[in-house]
């Protein structure tokens, strides 16, 4: 299966299409009576996603009341409070702005007791599963070609798990911690694994800039591999690529 691929002149305008996706999903399956379940993502990446599924809550009245969410990832060690944990960035850039039931957004617990974390690892996957499965998943991608925290290698077997950060991301991840040292980062994360992003029904990787066009050019166009865990995403029934100009620049 080849991945489709689609490109805008900004991120701005390859948001929007995005965006006016997941409204449609959400819009019907209100009229369903039914949840819409959407993976989500952290990270500098899909924040333009999120401001624009604002205004469509603020401007164009949708309603996020039907919408259940599940996040890829959070840092381990790190509580929900503190502000580089991915539950603080969720509720600043997105959920504090709609009409989201914030029981029904779902990120993973970093501090839960070491000994406990591979069974709060099952039972992530085991929610997932309960509400449904994810009908749209947002990805970023790192430039290890991480999606989520896997890390190469990674296989696409993998679930819910506990990983060891890369040095390339905690390296990359340091600029957004109060000081920008390297050992403010934590060294781990919880993230869905590979095998359960593939579970989702539809995926959406965006990825923005020249910085990016090497790893976009690895995962669309070389063999899956274990070295470049979103080359995986080749696998995928419905997966699209949406990029701007500058990170579809070595396709």
């Amino acid at each position: 299966m080849s991945i489709k691929v689609t490109v805008s002149p900004t991120k701005e305008q390859a948001v929007k299409a995005v965006a006016a996706e997941i409204a449609a999903l959400i819009r019907a399956r209100a009229a369903e009576g039914k949840e819409a379940i959407l993976g989500l993502a952290t990270g500098s990446t899909p924040v333009v996603l999120y401001k624009e599924l604002i205004r469509l809550h603020k401007e164009e009245g949708l309603s996020f009341k039907n919408v259940t969410t599940f996040n890829l990832d959070e840092y381990y060690g790190l509580p929900g409070t503190h502000d580089q944990s991915y539950r603080y960035f969720m509720n600043t850039e997105l959920f504090d702005h709609v009409d989201i039931d914030k029981n029904k957004t779902h990120v993973p617990n970093g501090m839960v007791p070491q000994e406990q974390v591979a069974e709060a690892c099952a039972k992530y996957d085991a929610d997932i599963k309960a509400a449904g499965g994810v009908d749209i998943q947002i990805l970023g991608i790192g430039r290890t070609g991480h999606i989520g925290f896997n890390e190469p290698p990674c296989g696409p077997e993998t679930r819910t798990h506990q990983v060891k950060l890369d040095e390339l991301t905690i390296k990359d991840n340091a600029r957004l911690f109060f000081h920008g040292k390297i050992e403010e980062v934590p060294t781990s994360a919880v993230t869905m694994g590979v095998g359960t992003i593939l579970d989702a029904k539809k995926v959406i990787l965006l990825a923005w800039g020249e910085n990016k066009a090497d790893i976009i050019k690895r995962s669309v166009k070389d063999a899956p591999s274990e070295m470049c865990p979103a080359s995986w995403l080749q696998q995928h029934p419905d997966t699209e690529f949406v990029l701007d100009t500058a990170a579809a620049s070595k396709l």
